[in-house]
């Protein structure tokens, strides 16, 4: 977001309409799950973090229920033992938004905060969300480091911090150094989503998602 655009808080408002779609669909999710939490998902973390780490979006059965980023599905338990091997995270990471976990020095959130349908949000639902992670990413004085799990991430935190997407490729474990007016200098490094699929299947193993833990480590 640019510096004459409308400044926008760093959480969308948990009726937050700027997507027809995820509006219905929320709508439906919280007749069949009341219990769930069924809203826009807030960030979470450390907010005089060095790291923040983005996702595509929340999970129906994930964060969706929990409320929390990466908290209640596959997704989050490579991401958060990941975080505990490195020093980044303390307590038991049980699945739950009450668990007591405590991150340290990393920041959660996603480029898209309602859960899509199918988990396929469309082109106009990730512009009309993107300001949101414009202004957390902002908020974060101490940010340093982006790591962002899938391309759809790392398109989304690239254009919220100022760089440009045909000079920063996506890749698995790709490192771009980014320019941007609200941010200064950040680094910005790559990595396949820890989904259940693509670990499942081997695209992405543990040792590959440490390296990425390791290189954001040795770029602070």
């Amino acid at each position: 977001m640019d510096a004459t655009a409308e400044p926008f808080p760093a959480d969308p408002p948990r009726d937050c309409d700027r997507c027809p779609r995820l509006v219905d669909y929320r709508a439906a999710n919280a007749a069949a799950h009341p219990d769930a939490f069924n809203a826009p998902v807030p960030g979470w973390g450390d907010s005089g973090g060095w790291l923040a780490v983005v996702g595509l979006a929340p999970g129906l059965n994930g964060a969706g229920r929990t409320g929390r980023p990466f908290t209640g599905d596959a997704s989050g338990d490579l991401l958060h033992a990941t975080l505990a091997k490195f020093g980044l995270s303390n307590g038991a990471y049980a699945g739950a938004a009450d668990d007591g976990l405590e991150l340290h020095g990393v920041f959660i959130t996603n480029a898209l905060r309602c859960v899509p349908p199918g988990n396929k949000p469309g082109s106009a639902e990730i512009h009309a969300c993107r300001p949101f992670l414009a202004a957390q990413l902002a908020g974060l004085a101490n940010l340093q480091v982006v790591v962002a799990l899938g391309e759809i991430a790392h398109q989304s935190a690239v254009k919220a911090c100022g760089g440009k997407l045909p000079k920063a490729p996506f890749g698995h474990g790709n490192v771009h150094r980014l320019h941007g007016q609200r941010f200064g200098a950040v680094t910005l490094i790559d990595s396949f989503h820890p989904s259940r699929l693509n670990t499942s299947t081997g695209r992405l193993t543990p040792e590959m998602f440490d390296a990425v833990f390791e290189a954001a480590l040795a770029a602070r």
